[in-house]
Formats: structure tokens, C-alpha cells, sequence
């Protein structure tokens, strides 16, 4: 058992003076109380909030950060950005794989993180041939989230095709690629890798409607019990007129009518959405897998944010490629790209409300319920993922209550976060992973090795 005390901490009814909180030996709360002064022996906090989960990551993108910022000859798009990262996905070992994930996972915990799904769909060889472990790339995500202490929802990626209409897969697919018999071979040797984690979950991800019909889609949905079912889906403007053109729909629209989507669901980026299609994800209780700072990088486009929270919609943020990891900065600029096309401050809080913390819980909830990881934030019978604020930093001097939230959100970034907790167990300390220096020095290993000769 290990006692906390909070001088102030986020509670699910709101902010609440000195927490003390106790921890039993498996990581749960098992008692939690206000209005207390520290035991002797207790570990002293200042500022408390629930950890966040971090609901979409493709880990190995972080390698490549940076290195796509320099224009082609004709106009750049996602679609040309996505050809130069299959190029360098050919490079990817299961070594490289490890260490960029490790380093992603200690990113993820420096900036209030506690949890990560990674929807890792990087499976085989590179000419397409699969590990002798099907679950090999996957496994050294597990590898990596054991090393750092993240809690991990693994999402191995069901893709078939290279577009609508099951076209045929290309080149720079092929270390994806599976049929629903050999991705029920995959899932099978990941839940071996998932076992073996405290804190971890397995779901599935077919990886958009465009790489996995809807009829392979119902049949690897019954291979994980009570799964989170994560998709990709309207991303892009082409993705959605392809869509259309294929199947004389929308994907949002396509997708519900051929499919159960529910509280299981989570459908990712979702940005081009018709107000139909915003409302009736908002009504289905899935979680739209918002992930602002990539699709600012990869030029998305603006998710209907207010008109979606209006309607009820819930909504989970994740860092994606991993342009830049910062749990801030995801959800300050998911305000303010409403704020920069609607002309106005505070678009997403309701009238009296912190932004910041309206924007923080609801990211809280949302991103709980798509990764099935810790669903109530800080309460007895949950486990104790929290994230320490550093009060002493100039951002945070003098706040309390909603105006801490609201100053790092929009004044501050990971350079507040002081120590952060995954299941009661210290993973951040001063600000920096208990395992960042390993883990930086395998990373910087894994790049010299990955860009030597590259260009």
C-alpha cells in the first residue's frame, strides 16, 4: 500500500484541497478522501489530475518527424506525404520498431499521458514475408510499453486493399497486409504479447473503409471479446468523393448503415462529416479520435468540433505521427481551430464554463472509453493513473482550480508536468521518464542506423 497526498487534485465531481489517496499493491485506489492533512509517511503532491489516455498512435511514424517538410515538384497532400513514409517504413526492423516506440511512450508520459493505443498496423517483413512470430512487430510495442510503464491498448490494423472496391494492395503495403484468416493468426500471437503486460488491452482496428471491406470488417470483429474497434475514416476530401463514387455514400454514413457502430467504436479523425453523418456519430456513442496537431501537419482540415459537442458527440485526442508530442497543445488547438473559422473565443466550453476544462474532461472520458483503460478518473476502485502539475512554474504561479487547467492549456505545454504516475508507480519525475536516458540512447542508435546511407 502506498498513501498520497494532493494538495489539490480533479476529482470526477470536481476540484477538490487535500486529497489523500492509498493505493493497494495491484495499483487501484482503495481509499480516497478530501479535506485531509498528510500522513508522516505519505508521498506529497502538489497539483493532481487523472492521467489522459492517448488514443491513436502509429509509433513508428515519430522517426520520420520532421523529415517530410520540404515541398515536391507539384503540390504536397497527404497522399504524397503517405508514399514517402511507406519508403521509409522499408527500412523499419523490429529493433528500430522498439526503440522509436519506447522513446513515443516516454514522450507520451512527459506530457501527462498515462495511457497509449497504438493502432500498429507495420506486421511483416519487408518484402511482405511474415515473422515467425506473427505478432512480432507487435510484440516489441509491448516490449516497449513493459520498459517504460505506459499502459498500452494494442490495436494490430486489419488492411487488405489500396482503395475502395477491394483494389488490389500496393507495393508500399505489403508489410501490412492480411486476409481474416491470417489476422486471426496475428491476434492470437498478440494477445500472448498483451498477457504478458500489467495494465494493457488488446482490440482491433480495421484500418479504414477503403483497406478493409465491411464484409472482412464483421468477420475479425468476434476475434476479441468486449474489443475497442478503432477505424480510420474520413480523413480526407478524396477518401470521402471515393467513397461516394464506390458505394454512393459517405463513409460515416456507409459505415453506420453496414455496421454496429457503438460505445465500442472509435472512429478516427472523422473530419469531413455532413451534418447527417456529425449527428448521427454523436448519437451512436462512439468516440471520434480527434488528432489536431497531424492533422494540422498533414492538412486535413477542421473536425466539426461545435457542432459535434452541441449534438453530444464524445471525443478522445492522440498524437498520430507524432509531429510533435503534447497533450496541451492537442487540445488547445482543437479550440482554436474553431476559434480562427468561427471568429470567436471559448467556442467549445458552454456559457460559464472553463474551455480548459471542458476540453479536459471531455478528451478524459472519451479517451478512456475508446482505449477501455480507466474510465472514472480519480475514484476509489480505479486505478491510480494521475499526473502532477508543477505549481511553481511562472505558467501556473498563482492559479488554482479551473485556471491552473485553463493556464496550461493555453499557456503552457509537457515543461509543467512534474511527475506522473501509472498505477500508483512513479514513470516521471522533475518532468523527465524515470527511463529516458536508456531509452533516448537507443532511439538516437536507431536513427543513426535507420538514416545512414538514406539521403
Amino acid at each position: 500500500m502506498t498513501e498520497f497526498h494532493a494538495e489539490t487534485c480533479l476529482l470526477p465531481d470536481g476540484w477538490a484541497s487535500g486529497v489523500s489517496m492509498t493505493v493497494d499493491a495491484d495499483g487501484r485506489i482503495s481509499a480516497l478522501a478530501a479535506g485531509t492533512s498528510p500522513a508522516p509517511d505519505a508521498v506529497r503532491l502538489g497539483a493532481v489530475l487523472p492521467g489522459m489516455a492517448n488514443l491513436h498512435s502509429h509509433s513508428f511514424q515519430r522517426a520520420m518527424a520532421g523529415l517530410t517538410e520540404r515541398r515536391g515538384g507539384s503540390e504536397d497532400s497527404f497522399w504524397s506525404w503517405r508514399q514517402l513514409m511507406y519508403a521509409f517504413n522499408e527500412r523499419l526492423t523490429p529493433d528500430h520498431v522498439e526503440a522509436v516506440a519506447a522513446l513515443v511512450q516516454v514522450e507520451m508520459l512527459e506530457s501527462g499521458f498515462t495511457s497509449a493505443g497504438e493502432f500498429h498496423y507495420l506486421h511483416h517483413g519487408p518484402d511482405g514475408t511474415p515473422y515467425d512470430d506473427r505478432a512480432e512487430m507487435a510484440g516489441r510495442i509491448c516490449a516497449a510499453a513493459g520498459a517504460t510503464g505506459i499502459a498500452l491498448t494494442l490495436l494490430p490494423v486489419y488492411y487488405r486493399y489500396s482503395g475502395f472496391g477491394e483494389a488490389e494492395a500496393s507495393h508500399g503495403q505489403r508489410r501490412f497486409l492480411h486476409d481474416p484468416d491470417s489476422y486471426a493468426s496475428l491476434i492470437e500471437a498478440a494477445q500472448r504479447h498483451v498477457g504478458a503486460l500489467p495494465h494493457a488491452r488488446l482490440g482491433l482496428a480495421p484500418h479504414s473503409l477503403r483497406a478493409a471491406s465491411v464484409k472482412d470488417i464483421s468477420a475479425i470483429l468476434p476475434l476479441v471479446e468486449n474489443a475497442p474497434v478503432h477505424i480510420h475514416i474520413s480523413e480526407q476530401v478524396q477518401e470521402v468523393e471515393d467513397c461516394l463514387a464506390a458505394n454512393g455514400q459517405r463513409p460515416v454514413a456507409w459505415l453506420m448503415d453496414h455496421l454496429t457502430v457503438n460505445d465500442d467504436w472509435c472512429l478516427i479523425h472523422a473530419t469531413h462529416m455532413d451534418e447527417a453523418e456529425t449527428a448521427a456519430l454523436a448519437r451512436s456513442g462512439a468516440v471520434a479520435g480527434l488528432c489536431p496537431l497531424t492533422e494540422a501537419n498533414l492538412g486535413d482540415g477542421l473536425f466539426p468540433a461545435e457542432a459535434y459537442l452541441e449534438a453530444g458527440g464524445r471525443i478522445g485526442i492522440g498524437s498520430d505521427s507524432h509531429i510533435r508530442i503534447d497533450l496541451a497543445e492537442e487540445l488547445r488547438l482543437l479550440e482554436y481551430g474553431v476559434r480562427l473559422t468561427r471568429r470567436r473565443r471559448n467556442a467549445l466550453a458552454g456559457p460559464g464554463q472553463s474551455t480548459g476544462r471542458t476540453l479536459f474532461e471531455a478528451a478524459l472520458a472519451g479517451g478512456a472509453q475508446a482505449l477501455k483503460q480507466p474510465a472514472r478518473g480519480l475514484a476509489v476502485g480505479e486505478r491510480a493513473d494521475f499526473v502532477e502539475l508543477d505549481t511553481a512554474d511562472p505558467v501556473l504561479a498563482g492559479r488554482s482550480g479551473d485556471a491552473l487547467l485553463d493556464s496550461w492549456l493555453f499557456c503552457g505545454d509537457k515543461r509543467q508536468v512534474r511527475s506522473v504516475h501509472v498505477g500508483g508507480r512513479e514513470r516521471v519525475r522533475e518532468g523527465r521518464a524515470l527511463v529516458r536516458d536508456k531509452v533516448a540512447a537507443a532511439y538516437r542508435s536507431a536513427i543513426a542506423d535507420l538514416l545512414d546511407g538514406a539521403g
